[in-house]
C-alpha cells in the first residue's frame, strides 16, 4: 500500500504564511495525481489544490493568488506554500494521491490530517 506523511502545519496570524508538504511511501508504481484538501469541522472535505501527473495545475478559486502547490516526482513530495493567511483558511489540511500500485491498480490514498489555524 501507499503511506502519505504530511507536515508544516500550526498556528499563524493572519498574513501570515505556512509551508505543508507530504511524503508518500510504499508501493508506488505511477503518480496520477498529488494535492491537498481541506475539511473544517461540521463541512465537507474540499478541494485546495491540486498536481497532475502533466503537470496541469488546479486551484479553489478561494486560494487562487495565495498558495502555490509543487511537486517533486523524483521524490514522490507535494508541498502547498500558503500565503497571505486568512482565518477562513482554518481547517485540516490532507494529503491527496491517485496512485496506481501495479498495472491495473489504481487507489486514491490520504494522510492523517494536520491543522492549521489562522487567528485574528
Amino acid at each position: 500500500q501507499v503511506r502519505l506523511v504530511e507536515s508544516g502545519g500550526g498556528s499563524v496570524q493572519v498574513g501570515g504564511s505556512l509551508r505543508l508538504s507530504c511524503v508518500a511511501s510504499g508501493s508506488i508504481f505511477a503518480t496520477y495525481a498529488m494535492g491537498w484538501y481541506r475539511q473544517a469541522p461540521g463541512e465537507l472535505r474540499e478541494l485546495v489544490a491540486i498536481v497532475h501527473s502533466d503537470g496541469r495545475l488546479t486551484y479553489a478559486d478561494s486560494v487562487k493568488g495565495r498558495f502555490a502547490i509543487s511537486r517533486d516526482p523524483a521524490k514522490n513530495t507535494v508541498s502547498l506554500q500558503m500565503d497571505s493567511l486568512k482565518p477562513e483558511d482554518t481547517s485540516d489540511y490532507y494529503c491527496y494521491a491517485r496512485v496506481a500500485t501495479s498495472r491495473s491498480d489504481i487507489n486514491e490514498f490520504w494522510g492523517q490530517g494536520t491543522q492549521v489555524t489562522v487567528s485574528s
